[in-house]
């Protein structure tokens, strides 16, 4: 596909963003568009939000699958472009427009020259929040669709168009949301000692936590905990008698995940009795680190080498979430950065990709995708 094609797909998708199993005009936009294809080759299942699409092989010996999430982030978009967001509040400001309209790109290429081997592109809903990778693994639909090895990519500003990143391993940290309402006795700002402040508990709480890395993890190990917000109180002379923190939590292991873990037990525990006041984490999914499998790694580098002589760069390893990484914990596979070429970064109100990345995004894995036929 050239790029004015995919330049089409992918405005159109970026002016539709939808949160986590909301997607449904999305949904929508990929099945019309999946309808006009040849339909020889190609089967369509629809899961909640999402699509799965398998393309028959000529004489397959494996499922080769690709995944593509789908839906946006609640953030005002700010970049000023003629097809910017209709939805008020919601932009694709993480890449998943290009992602889909990528593995479309690739689609269209194999429906009218099927490879040897099935391909089942997995349209995978909520990435953001609450985790669609889990349920869509569970569901009968994979299981019955379920793939020998897979791969996905995401967008990266930091990147050159035209260049891939990834490594063999640990390539995303293991992520996990932190949400922490305090209840406690409000009053009047003159009569602090007949009140219990919510305000100063979670105030301590915030600072109290971050001890946790300088003090509880291996300093030649990675944690990260991050407090994006803090919400308490109604005006200035009134003592809150509630507070809430959200936040998250990024560790390069599971190991110190669970001893971060443990360790906001106990402060929660600790604190609800020095500040007399319930304390309540609330349950979120957590994410699972995105390993790249070695072996399938190396052959995607090989190809790289060989086809794209210039496209591979070397990466460590990033504390970014995704739960692409359930998949890989049950399927070989692997995941790698597409460079865009942007100023701001992922989750940015002003993120645009340069577009001219969707060609070479497709004609890559459509090269590989063919490889894996020898």
């Amino acid at each position: 596909m050239n790029l004015t094609d995919l330049q089409k797909i992918r405005r159109d998708l970026h002016q539709i963003p939808e949160l986590g199993y909301e997607e449904f005009k999305t949904q929508a936009y990929l099945l019309d568009y999946l309808s006009q294809l040849p339909q020889a080759n190609m089967v369509v299942k629809q899961w909640r939000t999402g699509l799965l699409v398998r393309i028959s092989g000529t004489d397959s010996k494996k499922t080769i699958g690709y995944r593509a999430d789908m839906d946006g982030l609640p953030i005002v978009e700010e970049t000023g472009l003629a097809y910017a967001s209709k939805h008020l509040g919601k932009m694709h400001a993480c890449g998943h427009d290009m992602h889909m309209t990528i593995a479309l790109g690739v689609i269209t290429n194999i429906v009218t020259a099927p490879l040897q081997n099935d391909v089942v592109f997995y349209f995978q809903p909520a990435e953001e929040n609450p985790g669609g990778a889990q349920p869509m693994l569970a569901s009968d639909e994979m299981k019955e669709w379920w793939p020998d090895q897979i791969l996905a990519l995401h967008v990266a500003p930091e990147y050159e168009v035209g260049k891939i990143a990834l490594k063999p391993g640990l390539l995303f940290a293991n992520t996990s949301e932190l949400f922490v309402n305090f209840t406690g006795k409000g009053g009047h700002a003159a009569y602090p000692h007949k009140a219990n402040d919510m305000v100063v508990a979670a105030c301590e709480f915030v600072s109290q936590v971050q001890s946790i890395i300088s003090r509880n993890i291996d300093p030649l190990d990675s944690a990260v905990i991050t407090i994006g917000k803090v919400a308490a109180g109604n005006t200035m002379n009134i003592i809150s008698e509630t507070a809430a923190i959200e936040g998250t939590i990024r560790t390069l292991s599971k190991e110190t995940m669970a001893i971060v873990n443990a360790r906001i037990a106990q402060l929660i525990e600790g604190m609800s009795i020095a500040y007399d006041c319930k304390i309540e984490r609330l349950e979120r999914p957590a994410y699972m680190q995105v390993y790249n499998n070695e072996q399938v790694t190396k052959e995607f580098i090989d190809h790289l080498e060989k086809q794209f002589p210039e496209a591979y760069v070397p990466c460590r390893e990033a504390m970014t979430g995704e739960d692409f990484g359930y998949m890989l914990d049950e399927i070989p596979g692997l995941m790698f950065w597409l460079g865009i070429d942007t100023p701001y970064g992922l989750h940015h109100s002003k993120m645009s990709p340069t577009e001219e990345a969707l060609p070479f995004a497709v004609g890559v894995i459509t090269s590989y995708l063919k490889s894996l036929d020898k």
